[in-house]
């Protein structure tokens, strides 16, 4: 089944204009103010099934910030000889900034999962993203996953629209990474006897150190242009030591920039709904 979920945020008027329209997931907006929207995604059926192919497509206008907030993790089926997918299209435009705190993504014995996620961002735009990846859930060793990630700084390029192929000219890549999580994923310098890989990723500007996680935590990597990432690998969700890099990023991207820092919901105890 396709279905294609979109949330676009936009300033008219002195306030924020949503446009909201459901598809696999059902976004709600929970607050707005003149320049802020906080909207939830709530899944309108089971997800993820062989022969999905979802789709989530957000565009956060010049100027606003948008927090998702998943109110569950999601959980890939075994398809039964069928393949799923799950891409994210993300636009952020100049100044915007795009907090995603994104729950577990467990992938269940049996499944074949497509994921991808495209960020494409403006001038002094940011995006914060949290990616959870769990390969089986409790006692399963989990079917395969390709998750492609792929962030681009489009200042000063034409615009097109977020679903565009390939990268426009001047705009320069950030972050660019392919995971193939099939059968050989057990082996030593891939990931081993992990079934966890948690990533947390700041574009569009580069978090102060004072965030960077300790030397026993999960590993920080600064990239070439303006962002990090920050990554743990284990075997469950509970020791990644990621919990707090979301809430002191943005706080930390909403200082820069002369905003009060308003926090994020602890939401996280929907975990617990996806058996990792």
């Amino acid at each position: 089944m396709d279905d294609v979920t979109r949330v676009g945020a936009y300033r008219e008027g002195g306030r924020v204009r949503c446009d909201l329209r459901p598809g696999a997931l059902s976004p709600r907006v929970l607050s707005a103010s003149p320049t802020r929207v906080r909207v939830a995604l709530v899944a309108t059926r089971a997800l993820l099934l062989g022969g999905d192919r979802v789709r989530v497509e957000v565009h956060v206008g010049r100027g606003v910030e948008v927090e998702l907030v998943e109110v569950s993790g999601t959980v890939a089926y075994a398809g039964r000889g069928r393949s799923a997918s799950w891409d994210v299209a993300v636009r952020v435009d100049d100044d915007g900034l795009l907090v995603w705190d994104a729950l577990p993504f467990v992938v269940a014995d049996g499944a074949d999962v497509d994921r991808r996620t495209d960020v494409r961002l403006g001038r002094s735009a940011v995006a914060l993203l949290r990616e959870t990846l769990v390969l089986g859930r409790t006692g399963e060793r989990g079917g395969r996953l390709r998750s492609r990630t792929r962030a681009t700084d489009e200042t000063g390029a034409p615009r097109e629209s977020p679903d565009a192929g390939s990268t426009p000219r001047q705009a320069r890549e950030l972050f660019v990474e392919d995971l193939d999580l099939g059968d050989d994923r057990a082996l030593p310098g891939i990931l081993g006897d992990a079934r966890v890989v948690d990533s947390v990723l700041c574009l569009g500007a580069r978090p102060p150190a004072a965030h960077a996680a300790g030397p026993s935590g999960p590993l920080r990597l600064d990239l070439d242009g303006p962002g990090a990432v920050v990554r743990h690998l284990g075997a469950s969700t509970h020791d990644a030591g990621t919990e707090g890099v979301v809430t002191a990023w943005a706080a930390a991207v909403r200082a820069t920039r002369g905003l009060p820092d308003l926090g994020l919901p602890d939401h996280r105890t929907a975990l617990l709904t996806t058996g990792a």
